[in-house]
């Protein structure tokens, strides 16, 4: 029997909480913003009937369907996998956690990010700027824990970013989500708990794009045009 034959029919618990579930995954996956999933999860615990329920999924996968195929915003040639196929190692990474307790940290320049990383901030703060490293597989997974502190992750264009952390009287930034993955790119899960403190999420270009070498006098020394 399906949904459009019975939506009179009285939905049960089981019913919602799947819903509820998909909705979760969506939310994940960024294809629905805070906004959206609260709007829907809220009228999924409130529905009665099938009826009710049904448009709340209509427009997403159900839970373990298979993605549809990736679908590159570039021209063919322009940015493709090998942009990225040295950059995933399939090896180790350079440092497994970071720690910051009333002081900071930082990782940036050439490091390679392990599968998993701990980032913990009390009192403190400290970014992970991920624009030049290497990845030691397709996805790894950043678990942030600030507590009165926080924590920034710089990405890089071309990145897929999940955000899946909780905030208490804090927040984990979820602008980044959503944006389309570039062949090959890898993922990086960003997870962990927020207590009055913050993780951020910026995507910026590497830093060696557009700067152009000055022009040199004749001692050699580069100096600005007129």
């Amino acid at each position: 029997m399906t949904d459009d034959a019975v939506p009179d029919l009285r939905a049960s618990d089981a019913d919602r909480e799947r819903v509820a579930e998909v909705l979760r995954d969506a939310l994940a996956e960024g294809r629905l913003d805070m906004a959206e999933f609260e709007e829907r999860l809220d009228a999924a615990y409130r529905a009665r009937t099938y009826g009710e329920l049904t448009p709340l999924t209509r427009d997403l996968p159900a839970a373990g369907a298979a993605a549809p195929p990736a679908v590159s915003l570039h021209k063919p040639g322009e940015r493709g996998e090998g942009e990225w196929a040295g950059r995933i190692t399939g090896g180790e990474g350079s440092s497994a956690w970071a720690v910051a307790v009333m002081s900071g940290f930082q990782r940036k320049g050439r490091w390679t990010v392990p599968r998993r990383f701990t980032a913990f901030a009390f009192w403190g703060g400290g970014e992970l700027d991920l624009r030049e490293a290497d990845f030691a597989a397709g996805e790894v997974v950043i678990n942030c824990v600030a507590v009165m502190g926080g924590v920034n992750v710089v990405v890089p264009p071309g990145v897929e970013v999940v955000v899946r952390g909780v905030g208490i009287m804090g927040g984990f930034d979820h602008r980044e989500q959503g944006v389309p993955a570039a062949p090959g790119a890898p993922r990086v899960v960003i997870t962990g708990f927020a207590f009055w403190g913050g993780v951020g999420v910026e995507r910026k270009p590497r830093r060696d794009r557009g700067k152009r070498e000055l022009p040199r006098d004749r001692d050699g020394r580069r100096h600005l045009g007129h």
